[in-house]
């Protein structure tokens, strides 16, 4: 079978949820015997990556007009025509309700093709948007809906959502983590100024609806003693809001802005750190909680719906931007680092259970012969 995936930024995925997701799930489809082609955006995905092939996955870069409202839907306008007229793929894989608008092209172009979208997460909610980009993505979710042989939504929120919202049906299927075994490694948090379990992290893209400003503002009603907060990730077209965070933090030399981080460094930031916070007013289903918990680590996250699917049981929740509470929730675990260790391993053990990417791959996979004739042997993850 041959799968091209549209909508994310690129692969290898560096920041941001889809890219992380399309990654895991198209190196397991390669593992399974699938051809799979994923379209990068050139300013996001190396030139020595541009039409070669990361963990089997042919990576093809092609242009997009790089602003923040143009982007994606040039991006995809591109991807569309190149997937019909060169690679003529069994199966579209569209990511995210933007590039979903453009889901009815290859219904009409390519009619023998089967068309799956993925809803990631109401992004007409997050704070970057004008009130034009809200109104063109919210006709993505409509799209999202109507023109996929099947909708797939990465949290049981959204899945309700679309039934509530339009009356329509989509898979529940959510986001995954690989099992995480990372020792601690000083001389990787060195640069940062910080120690092993000597601080608090939160990884995210640094845009409004993630909330950092809110957990800036709580930590400096908290203070706990000898800790620091250590802040990891970069702009995504929001560099206003960046400096506003610069500016937020500058007066506390207990806040480390690291910028983004990947790899080997981002993955000794996860091990070394006490416990993460995620103050976010709205995701799909947050990778950065995902990944935070299979490194065994308690999550204190706001209690918005789609992070309660996460750590409702299993972590800390905090009224959604009340910063009283949230500084209240990270003195108290501040205080008992044998709650957060304990958090942390139940946590651990829970998404490693229910988060796996191999299943979810599998399930995945599954919902592509629905509407194929692949032989069974080839859905099998070995």
């Amino acid at each position: 079978m041959k799968i091209v995936m549209i909508g994310q930024k690129g692969v290898p995925g560096k920041f941001g949820g889809v890219e992380t997701h399309v990654t895991e799930l198209s190196t397991r489809l390669v593992r399974a015997g699938h051809s799979v082609i994923a379209y990068a955006r050139r300013w996001y995905t190396p030139r020595t990556v541009g039409s070669a092939m990361f963990n089997g996955i042919q990576v093809v870069r092609l242009p997009s007009l790089h602003t923040k409202c143009f982007d994606t839907i040039t991006h995809t306008l591109i991807a569309i025509v190149h997937a019909v007229i060169f690679v003529r793929p069994d199966i579209y894989h569209f990511h995210g309700v933007g590039p979903s608008l453009l889901a009815w092209m290859p219904r009409i172009l390519a009619p023998r093709a089967t068309v799956i979208t993925t809803f990631h997460s109401v992004d007409r909610w997050h704070a970057k948007w004008g009130p034009l980009a809200r109104f063109m993505l919210k006709l993505g979710e409509r799209a999202t809906l109507t023109f996929a042989h099947t909708t797939i939504a990465v949290s049981k929120t959204i899945a309700q959502y679309a039934k509530t919202e339009y009356n329509g049906t989509a898979v529940y299927i959510p986001n995954g983590i690989t099992p995480q075994r990372v020792s601690t490694d000083p001389i990787l948090l060195e640069p940062f100024g910080l120690e092993p379990f000597g601080y608090v992290l939160m990884v995210s893209r640094l845009v409004p609806h993630k909330g950092a400003h809110t957990l800036i503002e709580a930590w400096k009603l908290a203070k706990p003693k000898g800790l620091k907060l250590a802040i990891v990730g970069g702009s995504a077209f929001t560099d206003d809001y960046v400096r506003q965070l610069e500016a937020q933090a500058a007066s506390d030399p207990s806040i480390v802005m690291t910028g983004y981080q990947s790899g080997e460094t981002l993955g000794a930031v996860f091990a070394g750190a006490r416990f993460v916070v995620h103050p976010s007013t709205s995701e799909g289903l947050p990778i950065a909680v995902l990944e935070a918990m299979s490194y065994g680590k308690a999550v204190i996250a706001s209690d918005i719906p789609e992070n309660q699917e996460i750590v409702g049981d299993y972590g800390v929740t905090f009224k959604v931007n009340d910063v009283q509470d949230l500084a209240d929730k990270i003195v108290e675990l501040a205080r008992d680092p044998m709650q957060a260790a304990g958090l942390g391993h139940v946590a651990r053990t829970f998404v490693e259970d229910a988060f796996n990417w191999d299943d979810i791959a599998a399930e995945i996979l599954s919902i592509y012969r629905v509407h194929t004739l692949v032989p069974e042997g080839l859905l099998a993850l070995e």
